[in-house]
């Protein structure tokens, strides 16, 4: 589309915003639209007064709440959707000011662990870079290097539990199984995702760590492994939920026409089933691994709680610290530096699950937009 095309469409649009918005206030009554700017008006200063702490926040909030009561009574529809408006605009408003607020708590770090590559001087890279955590005795090192090792060698192993079982499970419940056991299965599986993530680590703390120290000679508790067997396990029912959404969705069209050609159902399932959903599938499976990076009480009651990292680099047998884990057993006596530094970790981890989040929506677009017969 040429540039000329593209101003001429946007035009159009704009021509069209304006004209609804002319057509909507000439056919609104009033007393509708006096309503809607109390409602608005209020909430925007009730917002503005919870930014700025002011103990007058209440009083346009309960303005808020009387225009919205006498609208809802007066005209209940148009209310309904301003209400609607208002939340979704409040949601994606905290959601932006939660990123700012972990951002810039961080750069007080990101400042301090500056190092220089080739002449430039490169806010932050010593997070990424230097050696050992060490936030008390000189010299004062806040590297992020052994937590992102330990994250991602729970997450690898998690993956690894967590990806082949829920995919197994998940074309068990769609392809094979009869629909009384699919109605009865898939609610339990979903309900294993409401189990607190303390119970997993408790058991993982009371049961498989004192296993793996006695049948692997380990000194002490905490092992990568057995965390990313835990992990893997919480993982489960966000896989299976997820991927067996996306194998049912494949047209029945596609597997009778293989059928029909003589195929097996096995062979129809490797061969049409999972290739047409298989961007749903791996969507679930990056949603599954996003839920390991994230995962805190697990690792943190299993952990060692010592941010170093294990020697050799790629021994699981010994776990000493994660992200998640070092926020959690450190937010209660850091000050200073050292709380902008569990900021840090915690950016690593909002960007890292934001990217993988953004990477499996795609994927299902993709899916689909392939099964939807879109070019």
């Amino acid at each position: 589309m040429s540039t000329t095309q593209e101003g001429r469409t946007g035009a159009e649009t704009v021509t069209r915003t304006v004209r609804r918005v002319r057509k909507f206030v000439g056919e609104t009554p009033a007393e509708a639209l006096v309503t809607l700017a109390v409602m608005t008006l209020s909430l925007l200063g009730a917002f503005v007064g919870f930014l700025l702490v002011s103990p007058l926040t209440v009083v346009p909030f309960l303005v808020f709440l009387a225009s919205a009561a006498y609208g809802w009574v007066r005209y209940q529809g148009l209310t309904a959707k301003v209400l609607a408006l208002a939340t979704t605009i409040v949601t994606i408003l905290i959601l932006l000011l939660i990123t700012v607020f972990i951002f810039l708590e961080a750069i007080p770090t990101f400042r301090f662990m500056s190092d220089t590559v080739f002449g430039v001087r490169v806010p932050g890279l010593g997070v990424f870079t230097t050696g050992n955590w060490d936030a008390v005795s000189p010299p004062i090192n806040y590297s992020m290097v052994p937590m992102i090792h330990g994250t991602v060698l729970v997450t690898l192993i998690a993956t690894a539990v967590a990806a082949p079982l829920g995919v197994a499970a998940a074309l068990f419940l769609s392809e094979i199984a009869p629909a009384t056991v699919r109605e009865i299965v898939k609610p339990g599986v979903e309900i294993l995702a409401g189990i607190p993530s303390i119970v997993y680590g408790f058991i993982g703390f009371t049961i498989l760590s004192p296993w793996a120290s006695d049948q692997f000679s380990l000194v002490g508790q905490g092992s990568y492994v057995f965390v990313g067997i835990i992990v893997g396990l919480m993982a489960l029912p966000t896989v299976v939920s997820v991927a067996e959404d996306a194998l049912s969705s494949v047209p029945e069209s596609m597997k009778s026409g293989s059928l029909a050609m003589g195929t097996t159902d096995w062979q129809t399932m490797t061969s049409i089933t999972l290739p047409a959903a298989f961007s749903g599938v791996s969507a679930a499976v990056l949603l599954g691994v996003g839920r390991a990076i994230g995962e805190t009480m697990a690792a943190t009651v299993m952990l060692r709680g010592v941010p170093k990292v294990t020697e050799p680099i790629f021994n699981a047998f010994y776990g000493q610290e994660t992200l998640t884990s070092l926020i959690a057993r450190n937010y209660g006596e850091a000050d200073g530096l050292q709380m902008s530094a569990l900021f840090v970790a915690g950016v690593i981890l909002f960007v890292t699950v934001l990217f993988l989040s953004i990477g499996s929506q795609y994927i299902e677009w993709r899916m689909r937009k392939k099964l939807g017969g879109e070019v």
